[in-house]
């Protein structure tokens, strides 16, 4: 198996941050939908901003649980 394995906290941190990205990039894109009358991408941007914080929290929790195992 030649395979790298990233430890859980290295995968949480990167889950983190990536979340934080797509719940910021979705407030934009819900606030553009806002202001242009788009509801449909006010939607796609509210969906998008909730996926982010649950993969957000995803990576917080991963992190913890790679602590609670050191």
């Amino acid at each position: 198996m030649d395979e790298q394995r990233e430890d859980i906290g290295t995968k949480g941190s990167k889950d983190t941050v990536k979340g934080k990205m797509d719940k910021a990039a979705g407030k934009v894109q819900a606030k553009a939908g806002e202001v242009t009358g788009n509801p449909e991408m006010e939607a796609k941007g509210r969906a998008r901003e909730a996926s982010g914080a649950a993969k957000e929290k995803m990576g917080k929790a991963e992190r913890k649980i790679d602590k609670a195992v050191e």
